[in-house]
């Protein structure tokens, strides 16, 4: 009788919070706003995915002047905080400020909230946020810029036509595989990759999760993704190849064009430009530029490594750290310069002035830091994958534009490479590459962006 009770009472708490949840999306539905709402819970991570989030901004407020634009925000940001950052940070001058919605409940989608099972909680998580902020205000347009796909059902249920812009999958094929094979990395704990059972147990767990990515991607109703393989990953995952578009991101090569290919000062400096996420192996960066520093020719001079980024998070900065203990261990912390959160107009003086630019994420979606050090006359040593590989660090008019490499000894070599050309040499390169980072420009974005969502936006 009691567990006959008990039932009964879930069953008509389930019923009550289903029918309010029904009023709300209803109430949302009906006070829908003619509106662009971009879903942007950090607008403080200083990366590629900000860049876009403000000329994207720009551009649909150069396009409709009478259309709204709304920040989702965890930020303690305003109008014209966010206003003066665009500027200061990415050098994008807003027309005119955002509304700010502001978001309470962030932390359901930070990696801290779940040490397991990490993406399927920040993806729910990220449900639970969108659900606050279609809440507080419901556009027309929903605009994801973050990677959140868990939240177009949502925005459906509000009536709300889904645009996003994805950097990359946020499962892939190449995940899989490396699980499969068992290879430790940032995303795949050494105590998995050392147990054949473990790591049967995370595949079934990732095509799964594979399976429900690709149902929710599904709901968007224009999907622009960053590069080749971000697009080739997508179209396997969520199946809509007529709604998915390729709009290269912003990247601003205008300003950094104008550098001087000629390099001042008689200290090479080598820059890497990268927020202090786990991904971006900033430690391998510093052990191959260690062992390039061993093998170096004695009549060459010492190079300086510039390690520039900004951070998320606690646990961004405790990498930060670490990384400095690490140029200690190494003895180098005389040959190495951190610095954070650095205004755009400093970085450009920093990529003016170095020789070359390292980058070393495997499988980076796209690689906005590659294009920017082409740009500023700096030859790009990229990781051999992805959208360096596929997109950027090609031949130009028959003439190298830069180096692959996967380990640190590939790495060691490049940078040698580099600081034992002449100058003509280098020149050659570093202008090949500066013509082919003009394909990737804040205009070409701009006008491919327009392009792409003119259609979605004037049936709107």
């Amino acid at each position: 009788m009691v567990a006959v009770l008990l039932v009964q009472l879930i069953f008509a708490f389930a019923i009550l919070i289903f029918i309010s949840a029904s009023l709300v999306v209803i109430k949302g539905r009906n006070s829908r706003k003619r509106a662009v709402g971009f879903f942007h819970p950090y607008t403080n991570d200083g990366g590629g995915g900000e860049r876009v989030l403000w000329c994207a901004l720009r551009a649909i407020q150069e396009e409709d002047s009478d259309l709204d634009c709304i920040v989702y925000t965890g930020d303690d940001a305003s109008p014209q905080s966010l206003v003066a950052r665009a500027f200061d940070r990415f050098g994008v001058k807003l027309l005119q400020p955002p509304q700010v919605v502001h978001l309470n409940r962030r932390k359901w989608i930070e990696e801290s909230t779940y040490p397991h099972f990490t993406m399927i909680g920040q993806s729910f998580g990220s449900v639970y946020l969108s659900w606050e902020a279609l809440c507080k205000f419901t556009p027309l347009f929903y605009f994801d810029t973050s990677g959140y796909a868990f939240t177009y059902p949502l925005a459906r249920l509000f009536g709300c036509k889904v645009i996003c812009y994805t950097h990359y999958p946020t499962i892939s094929s190449d995940m899989v595989s490396r699980v499969s094979q068992r290879s430790s990395m940032y995303n795949n704990d050494a105590l998995i990759a050392g147990s054949s059972w473990l790591s049967r147990c995370k595949v079934i767990y990732y095509m799964f999760f594979s399976w429900m990515y690709g149902l929710v991607g599904s709901c968007a109703h224009l999907v622009m993704v960053n590069s080749s393989w971000t697009r080739s990953h997508i179209n396997e995952l969520w199946r809509i190849p007529e709604r998915i578009k390729r709009v290269y991101p912003p990247c601003d090569t205008s300003a950094l064009q104008a550098l001087p290919l000629e390099r001042p000062g008689k200290i090479p400096k080598i820059i890497s430009v990268a927020q202090f996420r786990p991904e971006k192996a900033h430690t391998l960066q510093l052990e191959a530029f260690s062992l390039a520093i061993q093998r170096l020719d004695p009549y060459l001079p010492r190079p300086k490594l510039q390690f520039v980024g900004s951070c998320r998070n606690k646990e961004d900065q405790e990498r930060l750290q670490k990384l400095r203990n690490r140029s200690i261990e190494l003895d180098m912390e005389k040959d190495v310069e951190f610095y954070k959160d650095l205004m755009y107009r400093d970085l450009v003086k920093l990529l003016g002035g170095a020789l070359a630019g390292i980058h070393s994420m495997i499988d980076e979606h796209f690689g906005i830091s590659v294009v920017e050090y082409m740009a500023a006359g700096a030859i790009p040593i990229a990781h051999n994958s992805a959208g360096p590989k596929m997109d950027i660090v090609l031949e130009e008019d028959g003439q190298m534009t830069g180096f692959l490499a996967s380990d640190v000894e590939e790495y060691a070599e490049a940078i040698l490479k580099i600081l034992r050309m002449t100058e003509v040499e280098r020149l050659e390169i570093a202008a090949a590459a500066r013509k082919r980072a003009s394909r990737f420009s804040e205009q070409q974005f701009c006008e491919d962006f327009k392009l792409a969502i003119l259609p979605i936006l004037s049936h709107g």
